[in-house]
């Protein structure tokens, strides 16, 4: 008897379509570790944006291909483990979504635990995000990281003395 399970070919999962969707495979991605097919979720020309990058950091990402870039050693840097929170907020465009989201990990190069809340105004067009802005805590995540000097310094102008 042959027990070996095979894909179904014929009938692939369904691409998510709606924000609320796109935002669900985001976060089953992100715990499976799978950046790449994360970054397959942006339009070719989507935007990925972050408001609180500290100096010398990208605050906008532009295009499918930029994000993947970005994200290509997150899993080196991260290991999220848990999504805590996930409040929805909908908007008066279905294709918009507003969500308060917190993660929980570990952070590879200290061993030290990774917590952090966020805030992201998601908008998705024919299943694929074009919009991703993303509000976080920097300082937190540089403290988890082991880079908290660097940043800090990049927010005092290059001066490490403040």
């Amino acid at each position: 008897m042959n027990t070996t399970h095979q894909t179904d070919q014929t009938h692939p999962a369904p691409r998510p379509r709606t924000a609320v969707e796109v935002f669900d495979r985001a976060k089953e991605l992100l715990l499976a570790h799978d950046m790449p097919g994360f970054a397959d979720l942006w339009a070719a020309d989507g935007t990925m944006e972050f408001p609180f990058a500290p100096p010398g950091r990208p605050s906008r990402l532009e295009g499918r291909e930029a994000v993947r870039e970005y994200l290509r050693d997150y899993t080196d840097l991260l290991d999220v483990r848990a999504v805590t929170q996930d409040v929805r907020h909908r908007t008066e465009d279905p294709d918009t979504l507003i969500v308060e989201w917190a993660v929980e990990g570990i952070a590879v190069g200290t061993g030290r635990p990774y917590r952090m809340a966020y805030v992201a105004f998601i908008t998705v067009e024919d299943g694929e995000i074009t919009a991703y802005r993303d509000y976080w805590n920097p300082l937190a995540a540089g403290q988890v990281l082991g880079i908290l000097d660097e940043l800090t310094a990049a927010y005092a102008g290059g001066r490490a003395d403040g």
